[in-house]
């Protein structure tokens, strides 16, 4: 048999993850099994695309962080195009309040970077039997919502915000302006003044500098230090919190 052979009788993957020390492990710890193949690997949302396209993954692991496009925006244009492809989110990020998202633009997993290698792989082999997979903390979130309790922690408020709206919300406590948050969505700095609108209006916030304020110490007790969601293209440093 030969190793195309062989390949074709594993479960196609694909990595989706600009950092390339991450990447390669993750490639190398797929291809360690023998159940399982990757079959590429992009850093950037639209070269994902181009693959999804071209190798016909059964799963594909994104990293909810990309420097070159909105990894949510990818979940729901798979889910449009490509419905078939199970998607895993891996992520550095709080749970409670992104996973939640990722689940509901698509995605059938969510687990931490930091998880040990052997979830990684039970949670490929879990979407690939159609079954959702995330951590006891997420599961414990959507039980609270089931049963109609307010969810815990600091993070209370923050969901009632649209997935455009958390990503303006997470990038002007990251301390980017209005122009700078347009250009990476590739909008008006208009449009990006509405969601700021739209943002203080659900929040309950009074002006422009009540929502810089609240912003900025909310990313500063909740997201890792200079990794915003979401980086303006072009920006290789993004800024500190």
């Amino acid at each position: 048999m030969t190793p195309r052979e062989r390949n074709q009788r594993k479960s196609r993957t694909i990595v989706v993850e600009d950092h390339p020390v991450v990447c390669g492990g993750l490639m190398q710890l797929v291809n360690s099994q023998p159940d399982l193949a990757c079959v590429g690997a992009a850093d950037n949302t639209a070269d994902a695309r181009r693959l999804v396209r071209e190798c016909k993954p059964d799963v594909t692991i994104l990293d909810l962080r990309l420097k070159g496009g909105d990894a949510l925006d990818f979940i729901k244009t798979l889910r449009v195009e490509h419905p078939e492809v199970k998607v895993l989110v891996l992520s550095q990020y709080d749970e409670l309040l992104f996973a939640e998202r990722v689940l509901r633009a698509g995605a059938s997993g969510y687990i931490m970077k930091e998880n040990a290698t052997d979830e990684v792989l039970r949670a490929i082999r879990k979407v690939l039997a159609g079954e959702l997979y995330y951590s006891e903390k997420v599961a414990a979130a959507v039980m609270q919502r089931t049963l109609h309790e307010k969810p815990a922690g600091p993070h209370a408020g923050i969901d009632v915000l649209s997935d455009r709206e958390m990503q303006v919300f997470q990038l002007l406590g990251a301390s980017y302006s209005a122009r700078e948050i347009a250009e990476q969505f590739h909008l008006s700095r208009k449009t990006i003044e509405t969601h700021s609108e739209n943002i203080k209006h659900k929040l309950g916030l009074h002006n422009a500098a009540e929502l810089k304020r609240f912003a900025c110490k909310w990313a500063t007790e909740n997201l890792i230090p200079s990794e915003p969601w979401v980086a303006p293209a072009g920006i290789n440093n993004p800024r500190k919190l």
